[in-house]
């Protein structure tokens, strides 16, 4: 149990049972905005409370709001800082919008490529992926609203989402899954969202060792946990495991089914939904949905249940006291809290003010940056950048629209948005021509197996100027005579994917890649953009003269992707995650993914990654390393050396003519003398640093301890004795300078 303020204190001592469970499981939003919503307690002056979608902005029914990158583009930056920025300024568009809590950051790592929500996570790295969401945390709490770091532990695919037990050792769990959420909680999350699935044969709603033993117990969590939608499994085991807010508490019209055996079935007269009209992909994204007959466990479930003497009464205390602490530290048990609302006008510039800001010019460019900065350039043949009088021909089946992001809970609708088309025509100094190639590659949404869902669909972004879509049906062959006659063809290619389904293929949907072969085969020199939620397969790239990896760039798509393509600044992403042949990856193997009857076993344990493709007993070399990333500059390593145990230093020179910016990877090697098998390399610090043209920076990077350390069930972490090899790298693959590290018996992180 917790301890509350002597306002927390005061209002659970003034408060009759039913206004506290009145504070512990969702009700209708009368204003129908919010993804969950509290009603408070109008007797107290305790107000509503909204909680609102967010990973790549804020998701609020009927509105609008800044399309931010992915949260994978985010993590290709390698700077914290701007996950940050990003985490700060949805706080800011949330708070625009009358809501107190930020569904997001995702916190799960990348283990499956084919995950349908690859694009809302950060990594395939435990480390990276703990900098940047702790970055995204301290963001949003730091503009009075609550962070609700994501989906806790283990959720590492759609395929069964809501039945599936993900089958994991205790080392596993805590070297990699459980990292960024510990580093959530170390930033100050205000919340942790339980995950769907089960770990190790327990729902994570009533899983009693990782919620109470490990998140509030040994990490001294002081928030509350609230589940996932309808993945609240129980009353008595759910309260009693730690679960403080039930969301979002209410069935819709009966619910729905989406396996016909999770719940009660219906049809259209009862109110009930199964989905058994549904056809195709719908169909299956039904697998992925939990079972939303179920409603109102933590309300007169839970009474009963105290009143049985199932579950404390303290326990419900506790609930009402960690969900009002939030309230409180956001500034909303104050007298003078108010309307949180605003009329959008504000300048974004993280001052506190209560109304927040929305749509403003400093969000709009803090979108463009990090889409610029998350940019990576996978390779590159001398063809760019691009001069600024060549022709250029743009092609690609969806060059006419942004790529916002994959379907679900994530996706945002912007108040204006730049398509590819639109960018590259507004940057070029040449001749511009357009053609799509091929029919456009659809949307896909978990909401297309909804079709109850009455969500309010906003009016359209503002339309690009100035760029038609041709009017004859999109073809390969128009494509190539456009590409023949230009300087250079750029070919924007993109995947589809969605919450609640996976992808069946890592292969690109419809004939794009028939569109590039094709492409490149007539243009005299060829540029693929690729727009994706991770790794894909890229059977043409050594026919084209360079690829870039764009991710789901968020509202300022073109102009982004424009800037970098032109020059006027610096591929400097790195890869988050490991592209690499399909059947090559740790969960190729059925019984890892998508399981069997229902257990994904993560047999691979630690080797997930880089880490698996650096294993001697893995005959597969990766298509595109972790951490790799070309640049315009030149970058060269010097003067490595040992600071202290936890820091070393180098010199990094920029031998080229243009300004670039580098991101300096450290690796370490255990010692060889190890008893306990350890990764080959671990990524123990990384550091973003712009190098103007001809000069030098000393770049100072710490070691996490984490990343030294290992976790051993009867000691904890801990750090083996011998000597470390720190490894220098501009990727997992391309180390440049090494140094050694020695530690003694009894060290500890």
């Amino acid at each position: 149990m917790i301890g509350g303020s002597g306002r927390v204190e005061e209002l659970l001592a003034s408060m009759t049972r039913e206004e506290k469970l009145r504070l512990v499981s969702g009700r209708d939003d009368p204003a129908g905005t919010a993804t969950g919503y509290l009603p408070g307690v109008e007797r107290l002056d305790v107000p509503p409370f909204r909680l609102v979608d967010g990973p790549l902005g804020v998701r609020a029914e009927g509105e609008r709001a800044t399309a931010f990158p992915a949260s994978i583009a985010v993590a290709a930056t390698f700077d914290p800082d701007l996950a940050r920025e990003k985490g700060a300024a949805m706080a800011r568009e949330a708070r625009a919008l009358e809501q107190d809590a930020l569904l997001a950051p995702g916190a799960n790592l990348i283990r499956v490529p084919h995950c349908g929500r690859n694009f809302e996570y950060y990594s395939e790295e435990p480390l990276l992926a703990a900098e940047t969401t702790a970055g995204a945390v301290d963001g949003i709490q730091n503009e009075d609203v609550v962070a609700t770091v994501k989906h806790y532990v283990a959720n590492n695919q759609e395929t069964d989402r809501v039945r599936v037990s993900s089958e994991v050792d205790e080392r596993t769990l805590r070297e990699l899954y459980l990292r960024p959420f510990r580093a959530a909680v170390e930033a100050g999350a205000g919340s942790v969202m339980t995950a769907y699935n089960r770990v190790n044969g327990a729902y994570m709603s009533d899983h009693d060792r990782l919620v109470d033993d490990v998140l509030k117990g040994e990490w001294e969590f002081d928030g509350y946990v609230v589940s996932d939608w309808y993945g609240t499994e129980s009353t008595v085991g759910a309260a009693n495991a730690g679960l403080d807010l039930e969301m979002p508490g209410v069935a819709i019209d009966g619910g729905f089914d989406g396996d016909g055996d999770n719940g009660d079935d219906g049809d259209e007269e009862d109110g009930s939904f199964d989905g058994a009209d549904l056809e195709g992909e719908a169909a299956e994204i039904m697998g992925g949905l939990p079972d939303g007959t179920r409603g109102d466990l933590f309300g007169d479930p839970l009474a009963d249940a105290i009143d049985a003497g199932e579950v404390p009464a303290e326990r419900l205390d506790d609930m009402v006291r960690r969900i009002l602490g939030q309230l409180e530290r956001i500034g909303r048990l104050e007298n003078d809290a108010g309307d949180r609302s605003a009329g959008s006008d504000g300048d974004g510039d993280g001052d506190g003010d209560d109304a927040g800001a929305i749509d403003t010019p400093a969000h709009r460019d803090l979108a463009e940056r990090i889409a610029v900065r998350g940019t990576v350039l996978l390779e590159n043949d001398g063809v760019l950048p691009l001069e600024d009088g060549a022709d250029i021909s743009v092609v690609g089946p969806n060059v006419h629209e942004a790529k916002l992001g994959g379907g679900g809970s994530s996706e945002t609708t912007p108040f204006r948005s730049t398509s590819p088309a639109a960018g590259m025509e507004s940057r070029a100094d040449g001749a511009v021509t357009v053609a799509r190639g091929c029919e456009p590659i659809p949307d896909l949404s978990l909401f297309d197996a909804l079709p109850f869902v009455d969500g309010e669909v906003p009016d359209e972004p503002e339309a690009d100027a100035g760029v038609g879509i041709d009017a004859d049906e999109p073809a390969i062959d128009a494509a190539v005579r456009a590409a023949a006659d230009a300087d250079v063809a750029v070919v924007f290619v993109r995947d589809r994917t969605t919450e609640g389904k996976d992808r069946d293929s890592l292969r690109l949907p419809g004939r794009q890649d028939e569109l590039v072969e094709a492409v490149a085969d007539a243009a005299a020199a060829t540029v693929v953009v690729v727009q994706s939620s991770g790794p894909v397969r890229l059977p043409w790239r050594d026919a084209v003269d360079a690829v870039l990896e764009a991710w789901y760039p968020g509202q300022s798509d073109g102009a982004a992707v424009a800037s970098v393509l032109y020059g006027d600044r610096d591929p400097s992403g790195r890869l988050p995650v490991t592209f690499a042949p399909e059947g090559m990856y740790p969960t190729a193997d059925e019984r890892r993914y998508p399981g069997i009857e229902d257990e994904a076993h993560y047999e691979e344990g630690l080797f997930v990654g880089y880490r698996h493709f650096d294993r001697d007993s893995v005959d597969a070399e990766p298509t595109y390393p972790f951490g790799h990333g070309r640049s315009y500059a030149d970058f060269a390593y010097r003067d490595a050396a040992v600071v202290d145990d936890r820091t070393v230093r180098v010199t990094v020179e920029n031998g080229a003519d243009r300004d670039g910016r580098e991101v300096v990877q450290v690796y370490v090697r255990p010692p060889e003398s190890t008893a306990v098998e350890r990764p080959t390399r671990e990524l123990a610090g990384f550091e973003s640093v712009a190098v103007p043209a001809g000069e030098t920076r000393t770049v100072d990077v710490t070691l996490a301890d984490r990343a030294l350390g290992r976790y051993d069930a009867a000691d904890g972490w801990v750090i083996d004795s011998g000597t470390y090899t720190v490894e220098l790298a501009r990727s997992a693959r391309d180390v440049r300078k090494t140094v050694d590290l020695e530690f003694e018996d009894g060290t500890t992180p």
